[in-house]
């Protein structure tokens, strides 16, 4: 058996239905173990890795919004997400970006290029839904690969698909819909 960073290497090999199981497959490798005191937050790094807290708190957020959640080693020479959130059979990579500044979401989503097709911010501070807004279409605009930005915002959490924060009338709606 093969170590699970040559296994996530792979993924920046594949495409379509050859990926999704790429990523299933990852999850399910005996390196993840389950957290001593949490309910399906699986993790294959220790709580002494630098993002551990930050990862902790955006998979317990996950977790009550119906997620299984496994933690992402970060081998050396391999760019890769954070985590893997798994709901309804579908599992799918996220880079996990705390937003502690009032507008630090744009500098956060560039660092992500690269790195997986889906973002995840967890918002620990209030952030302004117009500008989050422009910095998410920005973003989408700048990242041809980009498919999703999930952003956790309190109780409530907002899937940003490429489709829709490409649409004219984006910010608008979405200023609209965060400020609920």
């Amino acid at each position: 058996m093969s170590d699970i960073a040559t296994e996530l290497a792979k993924l920046h090999t594949l495409t379509g239905a050859e990926y999704s199981r790429q990523v299933e497959r990852l999850a399910l490798r005996k390196e993840f173990h389950l957290i001593e005191d949490e309910v399906d937050i699986y993790s294959a790094i220790d709580n002494q890795h630098e993002d551990y807290d930050n990862l902790l708190n955006a998979s317990r957020k996950a977790v009550e919004r119906g997620y299984k959640v496994f933690i992402l080693p970060n081998p050396k020479g391999v760019r890769t997400a954070d985590v893997i959130l798994e709901r309804r059979g579908i599992y799918r990579m996220y880079d996990v970006k705390t937003i502690q500044g009032r507008s630090s979401a744009a500098n956060r989503l560039t660092e992500s290029i690269g790195q997986t097709k889906h973002v995840l911010l967890n918002l620990a501070t209030d952030y302004n839904g117009g500008l989050l807004g422009v910095q998410v279409k920005t973003y989408f605009e700048a990242n041809p690969n980009a498919l999703e930005v999930l952003i956790f915002k309190g109780k409530q959490t907002f899937s940003i698909k490429r489709k829709y924060a490409l649409q004219k009338d984006f910010i608008l709606r979405f200023k609209k819909e965060y400020g609920k």
